[in-house]
């Protein structure tokens, strides 16, 4: 069977941590006196953290001085660090397990191209990271989706040619890196939001082995 590479992104698609990343951002905006909604939090999704607080600011019509600006986004990381803290392997998708299962029993590449800088200390706690070929994460890039360096990178560590990537996305700015990529693109969520997709399930649920198989086999 052919090799090909499939690049997870992590929050969303592997685990909610959005849910984590929405409390410590409105915990921040609300500091701020800032209103901060489930809608706008949307809009942060695989975006990295620097750009997300100069969303919100501009969104509160705020300005920080670099100084401030700093201290606000090691707040906001060390508040999400305290929500993720407890997390275990119940905080799985729904069959994330059983995909990336299929995918290592047919020998297939596992990669991570996440915006997340606290991706390896997460995929621990939900005992995944020894699947995983090769990580790519927000400490490893310098420029944030819809750039499609995460994602060239994690194809670069498994030596895969982009056509032999599929990456998996629940966001509009990941689906459209893994197609600046020149990538298989899978948006898992609403497929209304992700329509920029190749393809697209509400979850892994939906993606059955025969698919799989299906993608490793396709020129």
């Amino acid at each position: 069977m052919k090799r090909k590479c499939f690049i997870f992104d992590l929050d969303g698609v592997i685990v909610d941590t959005a849910k984590y990343h929405y409390q410590a951002w409105k915990a921040l905006a609300n500091d701020l006196g800032i209103d901060f909604s489930i809608e706008q939090n949307e809009q942060l999704k695989g975006v990295s953290r620097v750009q997300s607080l100069e969303k919100i600011l501009k969104w509160g019509g705020r300005t920080l001085d670099p100084i401030e600006f700093q201290d606000k986004m090691n707040q906001k990381n060390t508040n999400y660090l305290e929500y993720i803290s407890n997390m275990d392997t119940s905080e799985l998708l729904p069959d994330v397990d059983r995909v990336l299962r299929f995918l290592t029993n047919n020998n297939q590449f596992i990669t991570l191209g996440s915006a997340s800088k606290n991706a390896r200390p997460i995929l621990d706690k939900v005992k995944i990271t020894s699947l995983f070929d090769a990580i790519v994460d927000g400490n490893d890039v310098s420029k944030a989706k819809p750039n499609p360096e995460v994602f060239l990178k994690a194809a670069r560590l498994t030596k895969s040619k982009a056509k032999n990537c599929i990456v998996f996305e629940d966001s509009v700015a990941g689906i459209q890196a893994a197609n600046a990529a020149g990538m298989i693109s899978i948006g898992i969520g609403d497929a209304r939001i992700l329509h920029e997709a190749q393809y697209n399930f509400e979850d892994f649920r939906g993606l059955s082995n025969t698919f799989l198989e299906n993608l490793i086999k396709k020129s």
